[in-house]
């Protein structure tokens, strides 16, 4: 310390400044080398924890957690430093310690949002990251602290009590609910959507008012965004999930089966009654024998039960080809390999309408992937299509330009 006293005394006889400005520029130094000192040895440390199993170590130094720490150093070097400065008044001590300590109060909100931010990557690792997402309290932590941080600074800079400054802002309430209004509708929606387990990442959803219709990719405080099928990005306010209806996938995927709902119309004017030939034709129908048996049973205890001859055809219960294309229909899907037994099996006629009969299909698939489902929807429908006319059935059509041609002679 003599030895630097008597520098400065030289100093001072040369010029009267030159002792301060040798001071200051020696503490800008300070701070420059302590800067390269602290990254340096940061990096170190953060080399070895990349050298660490696991991938959470990856995460916090992607977020720039060390980094931003490293910032701190000069601001430390310049707070201590200034005292040394000689001939610098007290008003200019002061001021360079209060901006020297609003500097670290800085530093030490960005590197607690970049440790939030490195606490919700590390989270989303889990399988519960899916299932209960913490994205949006993590954004309402980084708002606390930012919140909290901007008090601390400017209490620094006037040199007030920071509870002083939280009572005044209590007379700004009103202001402040006015200003943050989006944030705590948002924050209420994000609590309600996770309590309540309504949205996950990875759900698909259909939101007809916000055109979207697609995976959720991202569940944050104050949107919601959705991949749409055709590769868009629709984003949606967090509290409109709340207030505004949506149809939600999920428990599709969870019950692995995919729902087929889908109707062939039946030509009218080709339903009759069958035949005997045609009784005796389709029993030979592996998928049918069983059921003309029963039926005819059925049919036949029905018309000797009544209480006149029954010579006229009019007169007795007979076996439809429409009944038993129906009933092909049926025993065709419970022995499909790719429906799924424990789910509803329906063959239903609908009724009739301008366009014919309605023979609706309505079953589910062992698979919930969407092109797996539509491969065995679409052979299902082929091969319905192609017997059809093995019973004597059209499907409907609206008349075509072809139709129209072959009624008009050349």
């Amino acid at each position: 310390m003599k030895f630097v006293g008597n520098i400065m005394a030289v100093l001072d006889g040369i010029h009267p400044w030159l002792p301060a400005i040798t001071a200051i520029v020696l503490v800008a130094i300070g701070a420059m080398l302590a800067d390269l000192l602290v990254k340096h040895q940061l990096r170190r440390l953060a080399r070895r924890v990349a050298g660490s199993a696991g991938t959470w170590d990856d995460i916090l130094l992607d977020s720039g957690v060390f980094s931003r720490l490293a910032r701190a150093a000069p601001a430390v070097v310049i707070y201590f430093g200034v005292s040394l400065v000689p001939d610098l008044p007290d008003s200019a001590i002061t001021i360079v310690r209060n901006l020297a300590l609003a500097i670290l109060v800085l530093v030490f909100m960005r590197t607690i949002s970049a440790l939030l931010t490195a606490a919700d990557g590390i989270y989303e690792l889990s399988p519960r990251a899916r299932q209960r997402p913490i994205k949006g309290f993590v954004q309402i932590a980084k708002i606390f602290v930012f919140v909290l941080g901007s008090v601390l600074i400017v209490a620094t800079l006037l040199e007030k009590s920071p509870l002083g400054l939280l009572t005044g802002f209590g007379a700004m309430t009103a202001i402040i609910l006015l200003v943050f209004k989006d944030t705590i509708l948002s924050f209420v929606a994000s609590v309600q959507l996770t309590s309540l387990d309504m949205v996950r990442v990875g759900d698909w959803i259909e939101m007809p008012e916000f055109n979207a219709d697609g995976d959720v990719t991202e569940v944050a405080l104050h949107t919601v965004r959705v991949q749409n099928w055709d590769k868009t990005i629709t984003t949606i306010p967090t509290h409109r999930l709340i207030s505004t209806p949506f149809k939600n996938w999920r428990g599709m995927s969870e019950a692995g089966g995919r729902r087929i709902k889908r109707a062939l119309y039946i030509d009218v004017s080709s339903v009759r009654f069958m035949t005997t030939d045609e009784v005796a034709h389709f029993r030979r129908f592996i998928l049918l024998k069983d059921y003309i048996e029963a039926k005819e049973q059925e049919l036949n205890a029905y018309n000797a039960a009544l209480p006149g001859p029954v010579d006229e055809a009019v007169n007795s219960r007979r076996l439809t080809n429409l009944g038993t294309f129906r009933a092909y229909i049926y025993n065709y899907l419970r022995n499909h390999p790719s429906l799924h037994e424990q789910m509803t099996l329906l063959v239903r006629q609908l009724a009739p309408g301008p366009t014919g009969i309605p023979m609706e299909i309505y079953c589910f698939t062992k698979t919930t992937d969407w092109l797996e489902h539509e491969a065995i929807q679409d052979d299902i429908f082929d091969h319905i299509l192609a017997i059809c006319s093995e019973f004597g059935l059209l499907v409907y059509q609206q008349p075509s330009s072809g139709d129209l041609a072959a009624l008009v002679p050349d």
